[in-house]
């Protein structure tokens, strides 16, 4: 009897050469990661390494057997190569790992954005890594057999594909059981397993259920320092975009970037600040949120209202300026205003966006019209990459060369440092510019104005061979973390709010986080209401006598 030779026409041997395939071309940096987690590449680390990469071709080979009938399988293999080429290029191409965060970047990010991540490298490496094995894949002359006797030989192929995975698992236990509880992060770096599982957690959170907006505060007023007052107050908060703090001379840098801010006489710089989250995506709304950074979850955060609601509640009138991709929900039930889109003839535009000036235009009009207390959000468009060299006019091209591609790897590291920092010059110039606004502001028109300016995260620059945003927080590194924090209070405002300068500034190197910024700003301007808590408060141990008036709730006032 003459026994037929399997081809790789047969689809038992075609999702696995297609399984082997996507465990060696698509997972350089899980294998660079897996190989300095068990100690490098040497000789005694060979058999785990082959071990690995068997386990996780047939692993693969027992999934893809699942979906290995004619109808489905070429578009799910086209689709699969497809989505992981893309995948894994900017996993390699910007040290970045994929996790729910990451996706629900990918899903929020605006067109202008999306674009600036575009390269001739990327179409490059999607076509020869992506089209052209779904090519192969779409022309394979796959060779099915009757449908019982298919059945049959898929289920012995899963069954020993997964019999033979745990026998490898159980002969290097050992080893798999301290390499990963040591570096959980692996899980981040293997594809297609890290996007699929992270697509699958962000629309699972965002389909779970209809949100219902619980109120947050609504017992907030005005605390005792307001009585007998008669000027108005304006508050601005400038949210920045991915500025790390070790690229400000305030905090030590070498390079003079805060040129201006260094002069502004009351500006208080907080030196030791942790951002909610490595992303926009989190950071905004976690930090506007009650949750802090422990509690926080999107469907909690969308679940209830946060700083600004409380704010109105109290009798402010709050105004978001929006020179970036939306306000990630923090602005939902506030007055918002998009500055983003360029306008032709504009010098604060370009033809593709508009400098965070931009936002600046009619505010001392808004300021001195405003009927109520003002709580502005300026926020920024900042230092968001790749795309550094956008980000600033001409005339702050002060460091160079300056790195002028999206695509880092191919520039040095001191020309994508050089353009960072001269995103950092100009939001110098920026935050010392609003600055001067409320100072002309408080002089012309009796108000008693304040600003806080704080980055929503910070940016990898290629240290560890990372670039840019959005690492899991668990992994990622204090460039991403470390975030700026400045306060500036004019003497007005300070002496109505009874904050003591030396104190803040005694304070200023103490470790704080996003997590202080809602108790922050309600303590600030004096707004009583259940929810403030008293120790996340930065300014109550500095604010004289008016701990009790903070916590006290006084219905009727206003």
């Amino acid at each position: 009897m003459r026994i037929k030779a399997v081809s790789i026409n047969h689809p038992a041997v075609f999702t696995f050469v297609v399984s082997t395939f996507i465990v060696f071309a698509y997972n350089l940096s899980f294998w660079r990661g897996f190989t300095r987690a068990i100690g490098g590449f040497q000789l005694g680390n060979i058999p785990l390494l082959l071990a690995t990469f068997v386990i996780l071709a047939l692993f693969f080979n027992a999934v893809l057997t699942l979906v290995a009938f004619r109808p489905l399988i070429k578009p799910v293999l086209v689709l699969l190569l497809c989505v992981t080429s893309l995948a894994a290029y900017f996993m390699d191409q910007y040290g970045t790992a994929i996790d729910a965060a990451m996706i629900q970047n990918v899903f929020e990010t605006n067109t202008m954005e999306a674009f600036e991540l575009l390269s001739w490298r990327m179409l490059l490496v999607f076509l020869l890594f992506g089209v052209l094995p779904s090519v192969f894949v779409w022309r394979a002359r796959l060779e099915f057999l009757p449908l019982r006797q298919d059945l049959v030989g898929k289920l012995l192929i899963v069954a020993g594909s997964l019999v033979a995975v745990v026998m490898l698992l159980l002969l290097f236990y050992k080893s798999y059981a301290s390499t990963f509880r040591g570096h959980r992060e692996l899980r981040f770096f293997l594809t297609p397993v890290n996007y699929i599982q992270a697509t699958n957690s962000f629309f699972k959170r965002k389909f779970s259920h209809p949100l219902v907006v619980a109120p947050l505060g609504k017992d907030a007023v005005k605390g005792a320092l307001w009585d007998g007052q008669s000027r108005r107050t304006v508050t601005v908060i400038v949210l920045g975009e991915t500025a790390r703090a070790m690229n400000f001379s305030l905090n030590g840098y070498q390079r003079a970037t805060n040129p201006q801010l260094s002069k502004q006489a009351g500006l208080i710089n907080f030196t030791n600040v942790q951002s909610c989250g490595t992303a926009t995506a989190v950071s905004v709304p976690c930090l506007f949120s009650a949750l802090g950074r422990d509690n926080y979850t999107e469907t909690a955060a969308k679940s209830q209202e946060g700083l600004l609601d409380v704010l109105s509640h109290a009798g402010f009138d709050v105004l978001w300026r929006n020179n970036n991709s939306g306000c990630k929900g923090a602005c939902d039930r506030v007055e918002y205003e998009d500055w983003s889109k360029p306008v032709a003839g504009d010098p604060l535009c370009t033809s593709e966006e508009c400098y965070d000036e931009h936002m600046l235009k009619g505010l001392p009009e808004r300021i001195r019209s405003a009927k109520k207390d003002l709580v502005i959000v300026l926020h920024q468009k900042g230092s968001h990459g790749p795309a550094y060299w956008k980000r600033y006019p001409e005339a702050f091209k002060r460091f160079g060369p300056v790195c002028e591609t999206n695509e880092l790897q191919q520039c040095s590291s001191e020309s994508i440092v050089a353009a960072y920092d001269n995103t950092i010059l100009y939001t110098d110039h920026f935050v010392s510019k609003v600055i001067n606004l409320l100072r002309k502001a408080g002089n012309d028109g009796g108000v008693d104005t304040s600003l806080i300016y704080f980055s929503d995260h910070g940016e990898s620059l290629g240290e560890s061979g990372m670039y840019l945003h959005g690492a899991p927080y668990m992994v990622s590194p204090v460039e991403q973390r470390h975030v700026p924090f400045m306060l500036w209070l004019s003497d007005s405002y300070r002496s109505r709010f009874r904050i003591e300068e030396s104190c803040l500034l005694a304070r200023s190197s103490q470790p704080f986080s996003h997590d202080n910024v809602f108790h922050s700003v309600l303590g600030m301007l004096n707004v009583s209401t259940t929810v403030y808590n008293p120790a996340l408060d930065i300014f109550q141990p500095c604010s004289q006598g008016s701990a009790q008036d903070r916590l006290r709730t006084s219905s009727g006032r206003t």
